[in-house]
């Protein structure tokens, strides 16, 4: 637990470097939880595979995140209103329970194939809900970027599909697009009030939530479990799944999330594939291959050019610009 802080504490002061861009530590912010994420499906798909069953596996989630962001919290000196506490557990339902666990029971039920490129739909949702909830405009340059990011994603995932490896399944597919959906409305109808407290304060009581939520319908199965025949493999997979596919990503993303608007950061989702792709050629499981090289340029393309697509805020400086002018014309 004392290498845990210490490791805690060193990634933190190495993210305070950047001093005050906060633009420049969201997206790196942004970049690192997604990275971890990416090897979320091979390394969550592998721990239940070697007989850690997926209810386990999204209870160990919500209680270890749930007890690494209380102990954080012992640094944090805040206290957030119980009005918020309480609004929390809609964020809670959104972000943990119907993304990331009903996400972990679809990718048990799918191929990791399939839940990558079903991942790409998020930017999307993301995109058309802040239009609707938040009056975000949906310009040409963020659909393009939004629509090249996702072609890229796909050809990449494809590309790098084994011919030989398990099928789909419909049921763990839907589910899986419906956590992407979960995660954009939260995104969307959440980001005023994340951006009010520190981002372990926010976590804190998210995960919280997610064990009120979960652990009634689940810790029945997991104590009735014999954990002696599991391999310590299976315990380093978990482990990681935990500590750096819950802790940390939801960690970096609520830094990214306080600065970066809802479609910014959701489109970061198609790093995702990248990764899967680099540990693989790193590992020797596969070979960089020209496809997928012009994949990864398309993902990067779309990624930029969504981050430079005007906001809500650019369209009304230019108008209030256009008025000013008109008025010193007369």
């Amino acid at each position: 637990m004392a290498l845990y802080l210490a490791n805690f504490a060193m990634f933190f002061r190495m993210i305070s470097i950047m001093g005050n861009n906060k633009a420049l530590r969201a997206h790196i912010s942004l970049l690192s939880a997604e990275i971890f994420w990416g090897l979320l499906a091979p390394v969550g798909k592998a721990a239940m595979l070697h007989g850690v069953d997926n209810m386990s596996l999204v209870s160990f989630r919500v209680i270890g995140a749930a007890i690494l962001f209380w102990l954080s919290s012992l640094f944090v000196k805040e206290r957030m209103p119980w009005r918020h506490v309480l609004m929390m557990s809609g964020a809670a339902l959104l972000a943990i329970v119907l993304n990331q666990c009903v996400y972990t029971v679809g990718l048990s039920l799918t191929s990791p194939v399939n839940s990558s490129i079903v991942t790409t739909s998020m930017p999307i949702f993301a995109m058309v809900l802040s239009f609707f909830i938040l009056r975000e405009p949906i310009t040409w340059m963020k659909v393009v970027g939004v629509v090249i990011g996702c072609v890229g994603a796909v050809v990449l995932i494809m590309s790098s599909a084994q011919s030989g490896g398990k099928s789909g399944n419909i049921l763990g597919d839907l589910m899986c697009m419906g956590a992407q959906l979960a995660f954009a409305l939260y995104l969307t109808l959440y980001n005023p009030i994340i951006k009010q407290y520190n981002v372990v304060t926010v976590n804190k009581w998210m995960f919280t939530w997610s064990c009120v939520f979960i652990l009634p319908f689940t810790s029945g199965h997991v104590l009735s479990q014999s954990w002696s025949s599991v391999s310590f493999s299976a315990w380093m997979e978990t482990l990681y799944v935990v500590v750096f596919g819950t802790f940390m990503s939801y960690l970096l993303v609520v830094v990214g999330q306080r600065v970066l608007r809802p479609t910014v950061v959701s489109v970061y989702n198609y790093v995702q594939p990248v990764v899967s792709v680099v540990v693989s050629v790193l590992t020797g499981l596969s070979v960089f291959t020209l496809p997928q090289g012009i994949a990864v340029i398309f993902i990067f393309s779309g990624v930029w050019l969504v981050i430079k697509s005007k906001s809500k805020r650019d369209m009304k400086g230019k108008s209030v610009e256009i008025e000013q002018g008109d008025e010193r014309k007369v």
